[in-house]
């Protein structure tokens, strides 16, 4: 009970912040502009003949794994600045102090934050990636083949860093938290490329750096599942037959590494749980 009055708190303070609004009002400008120029596909000529339906519809999820990625990075930033005080701003600030002198255990105290963050984030994912799919089908007729397994794949990526960022919370200061968490991002963002250029060009030392950082940080594995979800069946088709580009996927993820991030989820929220338990207030 203690756990949900937190979390309630803590979306509120969201509100009060206005953070909410900000990002809410930013993503639908940012919609409408992509939207308008999806609607731009069909004007476009090449030879000076216009593009065939075919042509379209490639052009048209080339151009919205472009949207996506952005839309990742965005969330990815999001998660990591929401979470990086959640605790260690509490703990800097006093509040946590004045909270856990109550009948308020640290448990309850972090898994609120979590929660607190958690639900909005997923709202916000949820939303905002049905609406630029919806408009994109509306513009061009292209639909992702998977759109839920694209939505939840992005979700479960920002959950993942929001995870990653509260634990480091637990230990070090927001700034710190929040860095270390973007720089992590980033680098399996570029270990997955790494490994996918070292698959296109049959180099397995290279192949296996995509492997590891995969297993290690999943948030670049997830992002590879949402590809294979957005991407029409044309691409997946010449990257499994090596005619692809390395940006392109060919296969989706396996259940076993499904099962690994559910595992890494799970392990992650135990660790800072635990730090936050022994650290001295």
């Amino acid at each position: 009970m203690t756990t949900l009055v937190i979390a309630r708190l803590t979306f509120r303070e969201l509100l009060r912040r206005r953070l909410v609004l900000a990002l809410l009002s930013l993503t639908a400008i940012v919609i409408g502009i992509t939207a308008w120029g999806f609607s731009r596909v069909h004007d476009l000529y090449i030879g000076g003949s216009p593009l065939t339906p075919g042509e379209v519809q490639l052009a048209s999820s080339q151009l919205l794994l472009l949207v996506m990625f952005m839309f990742s990075f965005v969330l990815a930033l999001t998660c990591a600045f929401l979470a990086a005080p959640s605790i260690a701003g509490d703990l800097e600030s006093g509040i946590a102090q004045a909270l856990l002198s109550r009948p308020v255990r640290r448990e309850e105290l972090l898994l609120g934050r979590w929660f607190g963050l958690a639900v909005p984030i997923g709202m916000y994912a949820s939303a905002s990636t049905t609406a630029e799919f919806l408009l994109v089908d509306w513009t061009t007729g292209y639909l992702p083949r998977q759109m839920a397994v694209a939505e939840a794949s992005l979700l479960v990526e920002g959950l993942i860093l929001l995870t990653f960022t509260l634990a480091l919370s637990t230990r070090v200061s927001a700034i710190t938290a929040g860095v270390i968490s973007v720089i992590a991002f980033g680098t399996m963002w570029l270990g997955g490329v790494a490994g996918a250029f070292g698959e296109f060009f049959h180099n397995q030392p290279i192949a296996d750096v995509g492997v590891v950082t995969h297993f290690l940080l999943p948030t670049d594995g997830l992002w590879r599942a949402a590809v294979f979800a957005i991407e029409p069946l044309s691409s997946v088709l010449a990257a499994s037959r090596g005619f692809g580009s390395t940006f392109q996927v060919s296969s989706g993820p396996t259940v076993g590494y499904l099962a690994w991030v559910g595992i890494w989820l799970l392990v992650v929220l135990g660790i800072a749980l635990w730090s936050f338990r022994c650290r001295e207030i």
